[in-house]
């Protein structure tokens, strides 16, 4: 016995090895990760995000280096990040966004912004001299490698500008430089295939824009344009020196003239209140939100009510002992369930195709009837074509509490006189909402988001007429903020989060609402 208590005692020790191995491992993976997004967001100025990255990682180092120590945080350690990382952050963060203008034209700062207004109202300068020029590409991207008339020879790109270079630094051939240290030169081919890249390569000579930029249109010569946009940054305008007008900082993002005009792109600004008060103060705009706001309300409601009710029906029917050929029709009933909704919907857009589809075709002989493109019409096809969809969830709940129901207390109840209608409604249904009030709930909360089945039926068209923004007649709330948010150049990123806050005020509200009611259901239990 005594010879055999090593042998006991070596694998749990390799194994204790290992395992501490594999730890540290891990842990330095996890180190590597973080040092390398702190460095990339210090490099963008975000202080408070490099803060938590610093704090989690090394709280989560503590928390496994200490032997024996914080045992329960070990297995809720991951998921606390995770859940930090994918819900905490990006609700946050979309908080942040619903104060600020961020969207199309204020995506970056201040200085982004002047540098861009800068480069993209250049001119070429009259008889400015001939650089002969070489694309090359390096960690920052495409470059030119540049020998001027003089014989001097710069390299730079778009964010690195021109910086002469020694000999040695680079070959030559007749005179003109065709490679550097540090750059790749591309080739005949490439070139050919990132033509328009480099057609809209600008290479500053220094770091004041004012001294112009270097510009090439055949990749062998390059010629000086300067920008007609002056920045002074003293007075911090933007004078343009062919008309002499004058930008100044207008206060919310962007260089306005006196006689207001807006330079694009801007930048990035916090508005406080102003994307929450947006549809107070846009007569258009947030009355189109005010119908979307109750044809969502309505859409959600209905949604759940005709599907539970012709779920009801059906559980109630297919749950008579008495009908023959119960479990084919069980199987027909949830087949709509069984399919991907966005399958099923993309079926119903060719069936309700006014021209082509076979509801007009062939159920109406040829009728052109617009159920996607008429406000009234659309509406009661989406809806239709959802309760289609949901009512196979809600026959399967039901039955299922309509099983659960003891049958003593049917019986108790026809010995006492009821009849079928009496019992369904008094006793039944009152036991069935037990269960199925915190479904129905839950159901109200996912159609009142319910984006699939609007987006992939009319893209919430048709579009409604008077409003600047693309806002249509079966838009739910989370399809306008979709559309708000990605709608091409018009994207409004803030007043996109401040409807997804308001969106989840209101959902939010309702559930608390509605559960407390559901309370008054389990004195029945």
């Amino acid at each position: 016995m005594a010879a055999s208590a090593p042998a006991r005692v070596r694998p749990r020790m390799l194994s204790g090895t290992l395992g501490l191995v594999a730890k540290i491992a891990l842990l330095a993976i996890v180190d590597a990760l973080a040092v390398f997004a702190i460095l990339l967001l210090a490099g963008q100025g975000s202080w408070i995000v490099v803060a938590v990255v610093a704090l989690v990682t090394v709280v989560v180092n503590v928390v496994y280096l200490l032997p024996g120590r914080f045992l329960p945080a070990k297995y809720l350690t991951p998921g606390l990040v995770l859940l930090g990382v994918f819900q905490v952050f990006v609700v946050l963060f979309s908080c942040y966004i619903a104060f600020t203008n961020y969207g199309f034209g204020h995506n970056s700062s201040k200085d982004d912004a002047i540098s861009q207004l800068v480069e993209q109202n250049t001119s070429r300068v009259e008889d400015s001299p001939a650089y002969r020029v070489t694309v090359v590409e390096g960690a920052g991207g495409l470059g030119l490698l540049a020998t001027s008339p003089d014989g001097d020879v710069s390299v730079g790109g778009p964010e690195q500008p021109l910086q002469e270079l020694d000999e040695g630094q680079y070959d030559d051939e007749g005179g003109v430089a065709v490679a550097a240290d540090g750059w790749t030169t591309l080739t005949t081919n490439e070139i050919v295939q990132r033509q328009s890249e480099i057609a809209d390569l600008q290479v500053p000579f220094s770091d004041d824009l004012d001294e112009g930029f270097l510009v090439t249109a055949d990749a062998r010569n390059g010629y000086v344009f300067v920008s007609n946009l002056s920045y002074d940054e003293e007075a911090d305008t933007l004078t343009n020196t062919d008309t002499g007008v004058v930008y100044v900082d207008g206060g919310d993002g962007a260089f306005v003239s006196p006689d207001g005009e807006e330079l694009r792109p801007g930048w990035q600004v916090v508005v406080g209140l102003e994307n929450f008060a947006y549809p107070f103060t846009s007569q258009s705009f947030g009355e189109a939100l005010l119908s979307v706001t109750l044809w969502t309300f309505a859409f959600a409601a209905l949604s759940v009510g005709l599907s539970f009710v012709l779920g009801l029906a059906l559980a109630v029917t297919l749950n008579d002992p008495r009908l023959r050929g119960r479990n084919v029709y069980r199987v027909l009933a949830i087949l709509p369930y069984a399919f991907p909704s966005f399958l099923s919907a993309l079926v119903w857009l060719g069936l309700l195709n006014t021209e082509f589809g076979f509801v007009n075709q062939v159920l109406l002989g040829g009728a052109s009837v617009p159920w996607l493109s008429d406000p009234i019409i659309a509406k009661i096809s989406v809806l239709v074509v959802n309760v289609w969809l949901g009512f196979p969830y809600m026959f399967l709940v039901c039955t299922g509490a309509l099983q659960s129901i003891p049958e003593e207390v049917t019986e108790a109840a026809t010995v006492d006189g009821a009849r079928g209608w009496a019992i369904f409604r008094l006793i039944k249904l009152p036991l069935l909402l037990v269960s199925i009030a915190p479904l129905l709930i839950s159901s109200f909360a996912f159609n009142f988001n319910n984006f699939n089945i609007i987006y992939m039926l009319t893209r919430g068209g048709p579009r409604m007429g008077g409003v600047e923004q693309n806002v249509g007649h079966t838009d739910l709330l989370i399809t306008l903020v979709y559309k708000v948010a990605f709608g091409g150049e018009g994207a409004d990123y803030g007043l996109a989060s401040a409807l997804a806050i308001i969106i989840f005020v209101i959902v939010a509200v309702i559930s608390a609402i509605s559960f407390r009611q559901t309370r008054a259901l389990e004195d029945l239990n």
